[in-house]
């Protein structure tokens, strides 16, 4: 960025990330903040902030590394956070539909956005649009295990599915776990009631017959249950989005208890205070590793770039892992492994179910 100056534009195509400054509890400074941690890790990349042209220039004048990796696009409006996704599909003057846009157009290869979930998955669906090859694109998230991450899709962008979505699912979290995580031979299996062959519905049962006749079969570790997910039996976690989305919510809920409850414990007695002294270089090193920033970034996986959604309340580390999640799908060509799979696969042999509009507390 020149002294004095707004950042200069380079030509179109050259963006990595579109960035929606202006969605998010507590945007633009929330974005800008993260971006200027993200500046530090992605110094080659640069970023198209979308947004008030005059508010984020005088933010960006304080924030150098910032300013050096950004270039602004003025967008007149926002998305409100309760608006309905059929609403915000007529606001064209939006931060996040001109960001997406530029996605659209091939000026940048991804978004990320803190703002309205609803409203960015139905953007990215009609705007950005899905693979040929893929019929619904799925919500993907990291979370923690006892093994290590594990990458759990889909949490509430398809409420109803059916087996072949499913196995898109898991061909779409594979690509997923290994650009983001790096895995080179992700383990996959199919969230069900038991682990037994003969369990769950006809639609599941079927999921996993088809699995076994893909590419992907030397990987599939057939059924895994609900402890699953945090046992780390598997790295990556397919279901449909009804399921996935509770799974989540449980999750985070179960993770928040475990918080209250060692507070109350730690608190209750002058033993207990003292007890919460020799224990806290562990419990330190515990609530870093559950700190819910480091898992920011569920992405709407399936679409022709990549859309990544930030959690709305989060700050600027949780904002910054979010551009991180968006990075390492842009630079390991995530699409090109899910493409690459999905040409191996048998053509649908049935419609899919009616599609239903994406929950809007998906995340």
């Amino acid at each position: 960025m020149p002294q004095g100056g707004a950042p200069q534009q380079p030509p179109a195509g050259s963006f990595a990330l579109a960035i929606d400054a202006m969605g998010g509890d507590h945007a633009p400074e929330s974005v800008l903040d993260g971006l200027e941690l993200a500046a530090e890790r992605h110094p080659k990349a640069r970023f198209l902030l979308v947004g008030d042209e005059a508010r984020l220039g005088a933010l960006l004048a304080r924030r150098p590394k910032a300013a050096r990796v950004c270039a602004i696009r003025h967008a007149p409006e926002s998305i409100p956070g309760d608006m309905k996704p059929t609403a915000a599909l007529r606001v064209r003057n939006s931060s996040m539909r001109i960001a997406i846009d530029a996605v659209a157009a091939g000026e940048a290869a991804g978004v990320v956005s803190a703002g309205n979930t609803g409203a960015l998955m139905a953007l990215g669906k009609i705007v950005v649009k899905a693979l040929p090859e893929i019929d619904r694109p799925a919500l993907a998230a990291i979370g923690p295990s006892a093994r290590g991450d594990v990458v759990l899709l889909d949490l509430g962008a398809n409420i109803v599915c059916d087996p072949r979505n499913l196995v898109e699912f898991a061909v779409m979290g594979d690509a997923f776990a290994r650009a983001v995580l790096g895995l080179t031979k992700p383990s996959i299996g199919l969230l069900n009631v038991g682990s037994e062959e003969l369990k769950g519905d006809d639609r599941v049962r079927q999921a996993a017959e088809m699995l076994r006749e893909t590419v992907l079969a030397p990987n599939f570790h057939g059924f895994v249950e609900g402890h699953d997910i945090t046992a780390g039996t598997v790295d990556v976690v397919v279901t449909d989005g009804f399921t996935g989305n509770v799974a989540l919510k449980t999750g985070e809920g179960a993770f928040k208890l475990v918080g209250t409850l060692l507070k109350q414990v730690f608190t209750s007695s002058l033993a207990a205070k003292l007890g919460y002294l020799l224990a806290r270089p562990a419990l330190e090193r515990l609530r870093e590793w559950m700190d819910p920033r480091r898992y920011n970034g569920a992405v709407l996986i399936g679409l022709n770039g990549v859309v990544v959604k930030s959690h709305g309340g989060t700050d600027a580390l949780g904002f910054a892992h979010a551009v991180d999640v968006a990075m390492d799908m842009v630079n390991h060509r995530f699409n090109d492994r899910i493409r690459e799979v999905l040409a191996t696969l048998p053509p649908r042999g049935r419609p899919a179910v009616t599609a239903t509009e994406p929950s809007v507390n998906a995340r």
